[in-house]
């Protein structure tokens, strides 16, 4: 976005690592950027929704923009998220074509009250079946959206049922490096995790936070804010897919029989542990 923009480093403030469950660390962070003079505010943790709320009502001069939250006020207080279910999908068919024991495990930060992790752990399934209509996905819920043990030890849990391709929609690279010890594949979140464990990642399911800040900041700068809540996609360039690994030999995909077609639904694909 800085760079879209030209805009220099002078005109960006960062508060990093700040815990999205401390209050009191959250509303200091937003305070000290409205101190420095900042107009607008991305706030990038689910955390921060609350506190982003508050201050919007406190401040109706600077903008606070959320990420992953549900609240907004429509005037200088919205949300932004993505359509990730589309890149979901497309991974999900690359664990499909992979999986030799029909059993692809993901590690979900959160369980089936959750629509984020539920809509796209049911893309991914989706993807997974439209190649191979003999797989299924199993799932592990951590009930944390950053818990490095308890990914691994829910990566380690799935390989254990026989699971030989891993997912993720969790924070760090954890599941895929348990996919790498165990000599078996994944598919990572966020980033290109190939970077982590190059011997597992067949591909990533990855953000590009810089098509919405653009967005926003241009539309601020231009005088056209209108508050609007965001919600991109793949053809924003918002949500996307890393290049698929060299050496990951994916097999052909088989088609579901007529039959198979009618009796399969996302939510049978769900399972919980």
């Amino acid at each position: 976005m800085q760079q879209n923009l030209g805009l220099d480093d002078s005109q960006i403030i960062r508060k990093n690592n700040v815990s999205d469950t401390d209050a009191t660390a959250i509303e200091n962070a937003m305070r000290e950027c409205i101190e420095e003079g900042c107009q607008v505010i991305f706030a990038t943790s689910w955390g921060y929704m609350d506190i982003c709320e508050a201050l919007a009502d406190e401040y109706p001069d600077v903008i606070f923009s959320h990420g992953t939250g549900y609240k907004s006020n429509g005037v200088n207080f919205n949300n932004y998220f993505g359509r990730i279910y589309q890149a979901r999908y497309l991974t999900g068919i690359a664990a499909g074509l992979k999986t030799e024991t029909n059993k692809i495990g993901y590690v979900a930060a959160m369980g089936k009250d959750n629509s984020e992790v539920t809509g796209g752990c049911n893309a991914f399934a989706m993807g997974a079946y439209s190649v191979n209509p003999d797989c299924e996905v199993y799932v592990k819920v951590t009930n944390s959206w950053f818990d490095p043990e308890g990914e691994k030890q829910a990566a380690d849990a799935l390989i254990a049922e026989g699971c030989d391709v891993i997912g993720q929609h969790c924070d760090t690279p954890n599941p895929q490096l348990a996919a790498e010890a165990a000599g078996v594949f994944g598919v990572g979140y966020n980033s290109d995790m190939s970077k982590d464990a190059p011997k597992a990642v067949l591909t990533s399911t990855v953000w590009d936070w810089s098509a919405y800040y653009t967005w926003a900041v241009e539309n601020i700068i231009n005088g056209t804010w209108t508050g609007e809540n965001y919600f991109g996609g793949m053809a924003d360039g918002l949500v996307g897919i890393a290049p698929l690994a060299e050496d990951s030999s994916l097999r052909e995909p088989r088609r579901p029989s007529t039959l198979q077609r009618q009796r399969w639904s996302p939510a049978g694909t769900y399972l919980t542990a």
